[in-house]
């Protein structure tokens, strides 16, 4: 339950924000937050991340369909039942299900959050997207650390096992 409410709230706060940008922005619009750092955009992106296969809507519904069935037929396979892998599915799920909504209704997805590293411009984005990579980011550092303390582990019993 806990991950169907997670990915509809997700799900709710991209398509309430992408909607307030699309009603009180026109488009290409630019206004600087924090000056020459952070800014709010109104951006379409007919692509995927960084503008992947721009221009190919119909592919990229596809693909995020199939990932969400993928992902909800095995995620017993990937998730270990910690609340935390619970959490972070739910992330996922919601933020995928907020970007297919949008290549579904106007063939693009609207990206508003904007920031800048000196000179570099880092892609605009949106909610969707923040969920999505905040998922995958945590998810492998759990892993990462749950593998190396399970080895932790593992050398402390061997140690013991040598000294006894």
């Amino acid at each position: 339950m806990l991950i169907f409410l997670l990915g509809i709230l997700v799900l709710v706060l991209d398509q309430l924000t992408k909607q307030a940008v699309r009603n009180h922005f026109v488009y290409a619009d630019s206004h600087p937050v924090i000056d020459g750092f952070f800014n709010l955009v109104y951006v379409r992106n007919d692509g995927a991340a960084w503008n992947i296969l721009s221009g190919h809507s119909i592919i990229l519904i596809l693909i995020s369909v199939v990932v969400m069935v993928l992902l909800s037929v095995y995620r017993r396979h990937f998730l270990d039942g910690r609340l935390m892998h619970r959490m972070l599915f739910g992330l996922l799920i919601g933020g995928i299900a907020g970007n297919l909504v949008d290549r579904i209704r106007f063939g693009w997805v609207t990206d508003f959050l904007d920031f800048e590293f000196g000179t570099y411009h880092y892609p605009s984005f949106n909610v969707a997207d923040s969920a999505i990579c905040i998922a995958i980011g945590l998810y492998v550092i759990s892993n990462f650390l749950a593998s190396r303390n399970k080895n932790n582990g593992q050398e402390k019993e061997g140690a013991e096992q040598v000294d006894g």
